[in-house]
């Protein structure tokens, strides 16, 4: 039986104004440029790690 993946819709909610260069980095390599932009990512742990990153700056939910 094949598993299907679960995934992310990440949705940047606050400004990168006045973040650490490093907020912006993660933003920029999960595809987050401008408030209310959206992403769908795989569930796993290194996407799970960025977003703990920037969890103040983003949105999480899932979507099947």
């Amino acid at each position: 039986m094949i598993m299907a993946e679960k995934l992310l819709k990440i949705t940047l909610k606050k400004s990168l104004i006045g973040s650490l260069p490093k907020q912006r980095a993660t933003a920029a390599a999960l595809g987050l440029g401008k408030i209310s932009s959206s992403t769908i990512r795989k569930d796993n742990g290194v996407t799970r790690g960025m977003i703990r990153r920037i969890e103040h700056l983003v949105s999480v939910e899932e979507v099947s």
